[in-house]
């Protein structure tokens, strides 16, 4: 019976996966080196409580014990100790997470499950760095986690018939939809998100349309809610440059290969909203969509 959930990292993804867990009465320590981070973490996710107070979604009183649920520690051993599932929402670093899930192999219950949110690198190699591959799981929630229904759960090559049925459970008791998919490059999601993201960046770098243009025929022709460059820059163009190299190291074919004014974006600083510019300028408290200077028609 799981109850006790640790979730490691209090950024975007993380305080999202403590938000639900905690909203669905689940005890949740979330767990961050930085005490600043943790304390802007909870300051988003009271925010995120009282939106859905205002859509009438969620009680005052629903609030507050949401709210009770979840403690914070800067230190993973006092943070996992009890823990009988931890879910890992650190940065999207192949080596961070290999030190992470070295440590919470000493540091969990020997009979914790340990998933990673990590939306493209392969379990099977982070189940290597413990000595529990059989508990070993991936759990990809989709941003916004409290409003989007998909979880991607991908099971390692170790990963068993138990915890997998343990996590799909788990993901249908936080009224989520858990797909059950193999541990290649990429999962389904971002196999195909990412290559559809990079042609379009593709269809801009090479003057087919312009950034306005390309979102609205996605958005008008094929209904997406929203258009791919836009999407990128939600996602963080560093993110999808590095689920890209992921898709291109692990197949090694060069239709996988980011595009070059992805790479040149990433490294000139513009990342996208996180940023303030990608394709788009972000100003704080607006939502009115305006193309980046760099991509305006003169």
């Amino acid at each position: 019976m799981i109850k006790n959930i640790s979730v490691i990292g209090s950024g975007t993804m993380g305080n999202g996966i403590a938000h639900v867990f905690a909203q669905f009465n689940y005890q949740v320590n979330l767990i961050d080196v930085n005490q600043e981070a943790l304390d802007k973490a909870i300051l988003t996710i009271t925010k995120n409580l009282d939106r859905q107070i205002a859509k009438g979604t969620l009680s005052e009183e629903q609030k507050l014990i949401t709210l009770g649920n979840i403690k914070t520690f800067t230190a993973m051993k006092d943070g996992v100790q009890h823990a009988d599932l931890v879910v890992e929402a650190a940065t999207e670093n192949i080596d961070l997470k290999l030190k992470i899930f070295k440590d919470l192999d000493q540091f969990a219950p020997s009979d914790a499950i340990l998933a990673s949110n990590t939306s493209s690198i392969s379990i099977t190699q982070i189940a290597a760095a413990t000595n529990r591959g059989d508990k070993v799981i991936g759990m990809h929630f989709m941003n916004p986690v409290p409003l989007m229904k998909l979880v991607e759960v991908i099971r390692g090559y170790q990963t068993s018939n138990e915890t997998t049925k343990t996590i799909m459970s788990l993901s249908e008791s936080l009224e989520k939809i858990p797909v059950e998919v193999n541990d290649y490059p990429g999962f389904v999601a971002n196999r195909i998100l990412m290559p559809m993201i990079n042609e379009a960046i593709y269809t801009l770098y090479e003057g087919v349309a312009g950034v306005h243009e390309i979102d609205t025929v996605m958005k008008l022709g094929m209904a997406h809610p929203m258009g791919p460059l836009q999407l990128a820059d939600f996602i963080g163009l560093d993110v999808c440059l590095a689920i890209l190299k992921v898709l291109h190291d692990g197949f090694g074919n060069p239709k996988y290969a980011p595009c070059p004014l992805l790479v040149n974006m990433v490294t000139a600083g513009k990342k996208g909203a996180k940023t303030g510019e990608g394709f788009y300028k972000y100003t704080a408290g607006s939502k009115e969509l305006i193309v980046a200077d760099k991509f305006k028609k003169s």
